[in-house]
């Protein structure tokens, strides 16, 4: 099957806006052809190309816009990991979802894409293998990515005002989703080694890429990590991730706090909800916690946000133009819980500052 290219985004012939567009990455001549039908299948979405190596993929962008890149890890030459930076910056408001062999759940390289920028990961099926569910999944997927731009709107400026002065608390507890493992490195980075107060994170993912994401982030925030554990304590410079089948939350103990870990069913049915871990932190801490909610779909979170505000907390959520779906943060936005709305390398700087705070 030979796809044209397309220059502009969304662009027919007449000028009329048309199907989102639609860049294939794979050295696999089969795999292009059948990704590509199910992408013309969708109606939705269209190939802007089909292309068998990261050079001519680069190329491609250059000259032409497309939406989402379904990109293959494993191919000869320069392969989809080494190439993401590239095909990120070239891509520029492109989200790319990762299809791959590679990208088994709790692969590292699946957590590696996800690190590195990109939007999503989904498993290829060995050849002769995609059919059944593969189709509607990939078109799930990528609705679900371009879809999710327009839950909520009004707001997607960077600040509410001027930056807040950062004002002294005992933990900071991180709420994300898709595209939120990248924010939180891009957080994380602007946090100095030095910094004691604990740091909770409730990221949406199953519970076989818990042990990899720890790592991940332990490098990326240069502090332990650990999955969180029943009754585990929490102790100063430490991060601290929800499981994947379990809700996080925080109580106090004689001398300190503990994780509680519960599995019920979330207002958001987000398994783990970053609500939970909201709300426990507000009734602890009070305002002496500080809220934040990073990229993702959906509305987890915004029902803890209000308990947050309520106990006097800060929240700080990502903005829209670094977010890869601006719903969850733009749920906490549009509710005015929002202390301050802006690109989570400027949110970690905050953090860092606050902790010296009185």
């Amino acid at each position: 099957m030979a796809f044209s290219p397309r220059l502009a985004k969304g662009q027919k012939p007449g000028g009329s806006l048309g199907p989102a567009q639609v860049l294939i990455v794979d050295d696999s001549l089969v795999a292009r052809s059948v990704l590509g039908r199910m992408v013309a299948g969708t109606g939705r979405f269209e190939v802007a190309a089909a292309l068998s190596n990261v050079p001519a993929a680069l190329d491609f962008l250059k000259a032409n816009r497309v939406d989402v890149i379904l990109l293959d890890i494993e191919m000869p030459g320069i392969d989809g990991l080494t190439a993401l930076p590239d095909m990120l910056q070239a891509g520029g408001s492109a989200k790319v979802l990762i299809v791959s062999s590679s990208a088994d759940e709790g692969a590292a390289a699946s957590v590696q894409a996800l690190a590195l920028g990109a939007a999503d990961t989904l498993v290829k099926p060995g050849i002769g293998a995609f059919g059944g569910r593969f189709a509607e999944v990939l078109s799930e997927r990528l609705t679900r990515l371009l879809g999710g731009q327009a839950d909520l709107a009004p707001h997607g400026g960077r600040s509410f005002g001027p930056l807040p002065t950062p004002a002294g608390f005992d933990i900071v507890a991180i709420g994300a989703s898709t595209g939120g493992i990248h924010a939180l490195g891009q957080l994380l980075r602007g946090i100095p080694q030095d910094f004691r107060v604990p740091i909770l994170v409730t990221q949406h993912l199953p519970i076989s890429f818990m042990s990899y994401f720890a790592a991940q982030l332990a490098v990326l925030g240069g502090r332990p990590c650990d999955v969180a554990t029943d009754r585990m304590r929490v102790r100063p410079g430490r991060i601290v991730i929800a499981p994947g089948d379990a809700h996080m939350r925080v109580t106090r103990v004689g001398d300190g706090v503990a994780i509680r870990l519960t599995n019920e069913r979330a207002p958001s049915g987000c398994m783990p909800s970053v609500d939970p871990m909201f709300e426990t932190v507000a009734e602890v801490f009070g305002a002496r916690a500080l809220g934040v909610v990073l990229s993702g779909m959906g509305r987890d979170g915004s029902e803890g946000a209000k308990l947050l505000s309520q106990s006097g907390s800060r929240i700080f959520v990502q903005d829209r133009e670094t977010s890869v779906v601006w719903g969850m943060p733009g749920a906490v936005a549009k509710a005015g819980l929002a202390t301050a709305v802006l690109p989570p390398e400027e949110i970690g700087r905050l953090i860092a500052r606050g902790e010296h705070c009185a």
